[in-house]
C-alpha cells in the first residue's frame, strides 16, 4: 500500500518561479526514503506539499488516502495527525518544560491527563531524553533539542514522519545519534522522508533516494547514494 502518491505535480509560486515539474512519486508504508538536492532544487517545497504548507499548481498529493491538493484549510488538521513533523529548527516554546512541549502536540486530542503523561514519557524514552523532562529548552545541548522535537512528532504515533533537514544544524556525531533515532522509528514501522544536504548520511545509510534538480525529479534508486 502506498501511503503517499504525487501524481502529475507541477508547483509555481507568485513571483513566476516554477519549483516543480511533472513529479510522480509513490511511497510505499514502511519506507525511509531521502529527499535530496541542492538549495532552491525544489525540495522542500515538496516537502511542504506533503504537510500541507504549499498547494501544487497543478496535479494530486495523496497522503494517508488524503487528497492533499483539495482539502480546505479548516480541514488540514485532519492530516496533521497523521503525520510527524521535524524541523531543522526544532521549533520548541522556550518557556515551557520539554514534558510540555511534547504533551502540546496532544491537548486538541482530549486526552486524559495520565494517557497524557504515559504518551510523552513513552516518546521521551525513545529519543533517549526520559531524564529531562522537566528541563528547559535553553538547558538543551543543539542535538538534545532535536530529540524533543522527534519526541513531539512521533508521541501520537502517526503513520509518516517528515523531517526537513533535521541534521541541518548539528555536527556529524550528533548528526549520527540524530539519524540512529529516525532510522529506529522507521524500523517500528512508520514511514520516514526526509529532506537532506548531509551526503556522509545518506552515503552510510543506504535507502532509497529521490534526487530533485531544478524542479524535476532526477533520480529514484533503491539503496541509493548522494549524487
Amino acid at each position: 500500500m502506498n501511503l503517499v502518491e504525487v501524481k502529475n505535480v507541477y508547483k509555481q509560486y507568485k513571483n513566476g518561479v516554477t519549483a516543480l515539474s511533472d513529479i510522480n512519486l509513490s511511497i510505499p508504508k514502511g519506507s525511509f526514503v531521502f529527499v535530496i538536492g541542492s538549495t532552491a532544487s525544489g525540495k522542500s517545497t515538496l516537502i511542504k506539499l506533503l504537510y500541507r504548507q504549499e498547494k501544487p499548481t497543478r496535479g494530486e498529493v495523496y497522503v494517508g488516502g488524503i487528497n492533499v491538493a483539495k482539502l480546505r484549510n479548516r480541514k488540514v488538521y485532519k492530516l496533521r495527525r497523521k503525520i510527524g513533523i521535524v524541523f531543522q529548527d526544532y521549533k520548541l516554546l522556550p518557556q515551557m518544560t520539554v514534558f510540555e512541549n511534547v504533551a502540546f502536540a496532544l491537548e486538541i486530542y482530549g486526552l486524559r491527563k495520565s494517557e497524557v503523561r504515559k504518551k510523552v514519557m513513552t516518546a521521551l524514552e525513545k529519543v533517549g531524553l526520559k531524564e529531562k523532562f522537566r528541563s528547559y529548552p535553553d538547558q538543551l545541548s543543539g542535538g538534545e533539542q532535536q530529540r524533543v522535537s522527534i519526541a513531539r512528532a512521533i508521541v501520537n504515533d502517526p503513520k509518516i514522519l517528515i523531517c526537513d533537514e533535521p541534521t541541518g544544524n548539528l555536527d556529524p556525531n550528533t548528526s549520527l545519534e540524530i539519524m540512529e533515532i529516525i532510522d529506529s522509528i522507521n524500523k517500528d514501522g512508520t514511514t520516514v522522508i526526509m529532506a537532506t544536504h548531509d551526503k556522509d548520511i545518506v552515503n552510510k545509510y543506504r535507502k532509497r533516494v529521490i534526487a530533485i534538480n531544478k524542479g524535476i525529479l532526477t533520480s529514484d534508486k533503491e539503496n541509493g547514494g548522494y549524487i
